[in-house]
Formats: structure tokens, C-alpha cells, sequence
């Protein structure tokens, strides 16, 4: 039986789109719980590039408050950052009560992209894998739910996301100086892959693998699982009546702007 046969069919725009609207209304409902508990969570999403990192984080944080999931994507070490303790530029990102900070690629770059491309020695790379479970243990300890997740792209599919950016204009941002090196470097990223598992896949802070050749599926699938690890409660909201305006206060605010600059109504 060829692979095509085994693998679940694609599912409709239609049927993606009803069950993401549930899913996004949980996290609505997570988000009052995590204010309200004052929660902290960190959560990491790393992966091959082209795995659809990006895409699955809009959707989580699309519905909800910003001030409350915020989205952490740094661009590399300036020469200031280089000379600080490696963990230090994304220690200051780090959630204060009543927050779930979602780091788009972290500090296991320095598993990945940092070991495969030479941009740190092997013994900074050993150093790191050494380190970071207890320096996880230690976050834990003092109450950061720690979840990483890694989506995982096959190599047919890498190749296929690859070749539409460079085809669409509107994708074209998304190819990096590293995205073509890392096609030539995929089985070096493997063995960084699976060194940084080995290490780093603990009890306090495991590794959730997500399959994303199907990118529908895998944005569900990893936002139910996400969902599933905070036991949350729905908080009841105070009944919300919109205020008249103060009579007092007339005022024609429309005529007032008439002889401003408004902008060519095109549409």
C-alpha cells in the first residue's frame, strides 16, 4: 500500500474553519483563566524551516489578547547580546502572572540552527544541552509551565513550501539566508534534531512532536493538545450594559471634522 493510501483525507476549508472557531473560542476561555489564576507559561515552538511555525501561531493568537499571548520572534544577537549570558535576552521575555509568552523559535537555536550553520563552537553546543534541562527545572520550579513543541515537515514537502515561496511574491519574505542552506544541510539538522531530544526531552518540560506535512491538521491537533495540558475553568463574566451618552455633553463631532483630509474612498 503506497503512503498516499494510508494518510487521512485533506480536510475541507469548511470543516478546518468550524472546528479552529471552537478551538479559538477555548482559548478565549483559557485566557480569562489565566488572568484570573495568574498563570505564567512559556510556550516554544521550534521546528525544520518551512514546518509551518508561523502559520500555526497566528491562529493560536488571532482571537485573543495580545496583552495577554504575546508572541516573542528575536532577530539575531546583536554584538552586546553576544557577550551575555546566552539564556539572558530571552529571560527578559518571560511572562509576568497572567501571561502565556510564545516563543516563535528560542533558545534552542543554539541546538539547531547555531550548531548545523557554525555560528557557536561544539563545546558551547555541549554546554547548552548540558545546561538547559536544569535551567528548565529551575523555570518549572519557580512556576513557568514550560511547553515546547517541534513540528516536524518531511523532506518532499520542505522541498514543495520552498519552491511556492520562490514562485509567489507574496511568500517571497519568508525565505531566509538559512532556509536554502538548511535544504542542503537536512541530515546534519537530523542529527541536531535528535541530540537536542536526547537531552532536552524531560519530565518537566517534554517535547510534543507535531506531524505538519497536512497544516490544517497539524494547527488542530496542536492546539487541542495545548489546551489539553492547562486544567482551566470557564470564569464567569459580569453582564456588560452600554452606557448612553451624557445629553449634557451634546456635541456635533461630525461637523466638526468635515473640512479635514479624508482619504479617497476607492472601495
Amino acid at each position: 500500500m503506497s503512503d498516499d493510501a494510508t494518510k487521512p483525507e485533506r480536510l475541507s476549508r469548511k470543516e478546518y474553519e468550524r472546528e479552529l472557531e471552537k478551538l479559538q473560542v477555548e482559548l478565549c476561555v483559557l485566557q480569562d483563566w489565566v488572568k484570573q489564576e495568574g498563570l505564567r507559561i512559556v510556550v516554544v515552538f521550534e521546528g525544520r524551516d518551512a514546518a509551518g511555525k508561523g502559520g500555526l501561531i497566528r491562529r493560536m493568537v488571532e482571537r485573543v489578547s495580545p496583552r495577554v499571548f504575546r508572541v516573542v520572534a528575536l532577530p539575531a544577537p546583536s554584538d552586546r547580546e553576544k557577550s551575555q549570558l546566552y539564556v539572558q535576552r530571552y529571560l527578559a521575555h518571560f511572562p509576568a502572572a497572567g501571561e502565556v509568552v510564545i516563543f516563535d523559535r528560542s533558545w534552542y537555536n543554539r541546538a539547531g540552527v547555531e550548531h548545523v550553520m557554525g555560528f557557536c563552537s561544539k563545546e558551547e553546543n555541549r554546554r547548552f544541552l548540558e545546561l538547559c534541562p536544569i535551567t528548565e527545572k529551575f523555570f518549572v520550579g519557580a512556576s513557568i509551565q514550560i511547553i515546547k513543541y517541534w513540528l516536524e515537515v518531511s523532506n518532499d514537502e520542505q522541498k514543495r513550501r520552498f519552491e511556492a515561496r520562490i514562485a509567489d511574491p507574496l511568500r517571497q519574505w519568508k525565505l531566509s539566508n538559512m532556509d536554502l542552506p538548511s535544504r542542503e544541510r537536512w541530515y546534519a539538522y537530523s542529527l541536531a534534531r535528535d541530540m537536542m531530544l536526547e537531552a532536552t526531552d524531560t519530565e518537566w518540560a517534554p517535547w510534543y512532536i507535531v506531524p505538519s506535512d497536512d497544516k490544517k491538521r497539524a494547527r488542530l491537533n496542536c492546539l487541542a493538545h495545548f489546551l489539553s495540558l492547562i486544567p482551566y475553568k470557564k470564569v464567569k463574566r459580569k453582564s456588560i450594559e452600554i452606557p448612553k451618552r451624557l445629553k449634557d455633553e451634546a456635541y456635533d463631532d461630525q461637523k466638526s471634522i468635515a473640512g479635514r483630509r479624508f482619504i479617497d474612498q476607492r472601495f
